[in-house]
């Protein structure tokens, strides 16, 4: 049996309760979270025996466990990741893996050291669009990729990340970074290599005009309504807000793919589109995944036609029962695998580590006047053996 803890169990966090089967092999056994309210749920839902707590020492150190999701803010990845890994854990890991490039080899280093298991949570790569358009550049329906597309736009930006912490760069780096890791990574999948040269371009130019802010003390109320609009009109943003609320990227590929990458955070709509041009045809996706309220289609083009609207192949993606279009119970089930097999078919966690260093890169780019950089492969060490203590960190 795989005895399961979450480090962070609400919001995203809630995902560990599809890890929660007892039939097939593994069992929640205890969680971690800041909030009282979280906490109450899982005791109400799991019974007495759950060992519930606010101190992820607590849960390492008290439960017997073989495996740890760690699901909290991106800036606390870094240190819950070491510790678990530094216990011999099998770890889910939320993406980004951490906000820095620095993070993200402390963290590898630290699974090679003591052996560990590492998974990271890049779940767009169980998104059933996302696979049918692997499936057609792997069969070469569109001969040898070339370019990659994706424009990004966040409709509920204002509702969610410029109301919390991840509207300060020292919490997030950047939303390019931590929005934009899932479609970095999936970029370097559909390209078939890793970013090697990275330029980029951003501002913050809206939410930094709205006035209504919440207090320091207060605090921070995140949900999606769709009568925040227009996007000035929003109230109770961060008291703080340094970072971009409309970021790109252009991205050089180790083969010589070339890519680029957009994010607004201010648009009436949601949607994530992709296109991917090769040699031989064009792939482009409308919706990112299929749900109750519409289908997802992707579009392809092979052969030379008058226009865009016709005389080209449509794939409906039917719906599937989960959340994000039936990706996660997906990966999880992927993450259970993992543990039990050490065989995975998500990300690796050096996938992961490359899409943080071009997001990372990208906006240290923006900042620095669009220079370019240079992404460079991680360096392998294996530093002695240490075990390292930490302090509490206050979650703002």
């Amino acid at each position: 049996m795989i005895r399961i803890g979450s480090i962070g169990a609400g919001n995203r966090g809630r995902i560990v309760k599809l890890a929660n089967q007892p039939d097939e092999g593994s069992v929640l056994v205890g969680i971690c979270d800041r909030d009282a309210q979280v906490r109450d749920e899982y005791q109400q839902e799991f019974g007495s025996e759950l060992l519930v707590c606010d101190d992820y020492r607590e849960l390492l150190d008290r439960a017997e466990l073989d495996a740890v999701f760690i699901t909290t803010p991106d800036y606390l990845h870094e240190e819950h990741a070491v510790a678990a890994l530094e216990r011999g854990l099998a770890v889910y890991l939320e993406k980004p893996m951490a906000i820095t490039i620095q993070g993200c080899d402390r963290i590898l280093d630290t699974a090679q050291r003591y052996g560990g298991k590492l998974y990271v949570g890049h779940n767009m790569r169980f998104f059933p669009v996302m696979q049918k358009i692997k499936e057609i550049i792997d069969e070469g329906t569109i001969g040898q990729v070339q370019a990659v597309w994706c424009r990004h736009f966040v409709d509920y930006g204002g509702d969610a990340y410029f109301k919390d912490w991840h509207s300060e760069q020292r919490y997030s780096t950047g939303l390019l970074l931590q929005k934009g890791a899932h479609d970095i990574d999936m970029i370097h999948w559909f390209g078939g290599g890793y970013t090697r040269r990275v330029v980029g371009m951003g501002k913050l130019s809206v939410y930094n005009q709205v006035k209504d802010r919440r207090a320091d003390h207060e605090q921070s109320s995140v949900a999606f309504n769709k009568d925040n609009w227009p996007p000035l009109t929003q109230k109770g943003l961060s008291p703080l807000i340094d970072v971009e609320d409309h970021s790109m990227m252009l991205m050089q590929l180790d083969n010589g793919v070339q890519a680029s990458y957009t994010q607004c955070h201010y648009t009436p709509d949601g949607q994530r589109n992709y296109t991917i041009i090769g040699t031989q045809g064009r792939i482009e996706n409308y919706g990112d995944h299929s749900s109750d309220e519409h289908e997802a289609q992707i579009h392809l083009w092979t052969k030379r036609i008058a226009s865009q609207l016709n005389q080209h192949q449509t794939i409906t993606i039917p719906t599937r029962e989960g959340s994000h279009g039936g990706a996660d119970p997906e990966i999880i089930n992927d993450f259970l695998r993992f543990v039990r097999t050490g065989h995975n078919d998500g990300a690796t966690p050096n996938d992961a580590r490359m899409s943080v260093a071009a997001g990372v890169l990208a906006t240290q780019s923006i900042r620095q006047h669009n220079q370019p950089f240079d992404v460079k492969p991680r360096v392998h060490t294996v530093p002695e053996r240490q075990v390292t203590e930490y302090p509490k960190i206050a979650i703002p």
